[in-house]
């Protein structure tokens, strides 16, 4: 196995990463209020994007790979071109903290997930689509369906919601998780929504039915997040600790 490269990308909190499409790129999104672009496999600095006042909590990169977006506990949504690292578009909803940006599969969207349960909706050029409230209480997690038509939404309070893209009408309500939900994705080509519990749980749902058909306990400390592997047969967790 290579070992490891290890440096300091930021002076506070690293609070997302994403790799570039060909994954010669690797990009962070700091507490400093900074995205920076590192070279891989060497870790070599290429660019700092600065432009968001407060900490970056959110990052995502267009299907083509020619686009990120950027979600900032100041309440701003940012698009900059990339690799250049040009800002394109600056966008606001609500003055609330933006805790999650996607972009929608088809390439078209990019949604926007806040405090306060807010969820706005914008095209990749910078008009508004829609907004609507999601949740009383704030969001973590938002995910499109692979064919762009359905974006779920998880927070506070446990339960997933989900909504038809562009209008914003509810589709589904999912109750089974207590405390929050973390993380959301849809698998098996959209038949099935998995999300992660603060509980320990990770749930699966029919999308069919949007009935529970599996529910996996974690044991160890309290899990903040899951990423699956591209065929979806093998799952990471982050645990607390």
């Amino acid at each position: 196995m290579t070992a490891p490269i290890i440096f300091e990308a930021h002076v506070s909190y690293v609070l997302d990463l994403l790799f570039s499409v060909d994954s010669q790129t690797l990009v962070s999104a700091g507490m400093d209020n900074f995205i920076k672009f590192w070279s891989v496999p060497d870790g070599r600095h290429r660019l700092t994007l600065k432009g968001h006042t407060h900490s970056v909590n959110s990052i995502a990169l267009s299907p083509d790979g020619n686009m990120l977006a950027s979600g900032s506990t100041d309440a701003t949504v940012k698009l900059w071109s990339f690799p250049q690292g040009e800002l394109q578009h600056t966008l606001q909803d609500r003055k609330k903290v933006v805790a999650a940006v996607r972009f929608s599969p088809n390439g078209e969207w990019v949604a926007a997930g806040s405090y306060g349960g807010r969820v706005a909706l914008w095209s990749v050029d910078g008009r508004p689509v829609t907004a609507f409230w999601a949740s009383r209480k704030n969001l973590s997690s938002i995910a499109f369906s692979p064919d762009s038509r359905l974006l779920a939404t998880a927070g506070l309070g446990g339960e997933v919601q989900v909504w038809a893209v562009p209008s914003g009408e509810k589709v589904a309500t999912l109750t089974g998780h207590s405390i929050a939900a973390g993380s959301l994705k849809f698998l098996r080509g959209g038949k099935v929504l998995a999300s992660m519990g603060y509980n320990q749980e990770l749930k699966f749902w029919d999308t069919a039915l949007w009935a529970e058909t599996r529910t996996v306990t974690m044991n160890g400390d309290t899990v903040r997040g899951v990423v699956f592997s591209p065929d979806e047969q093998r799952v990471a967790v982050v645990m607390e600790g």
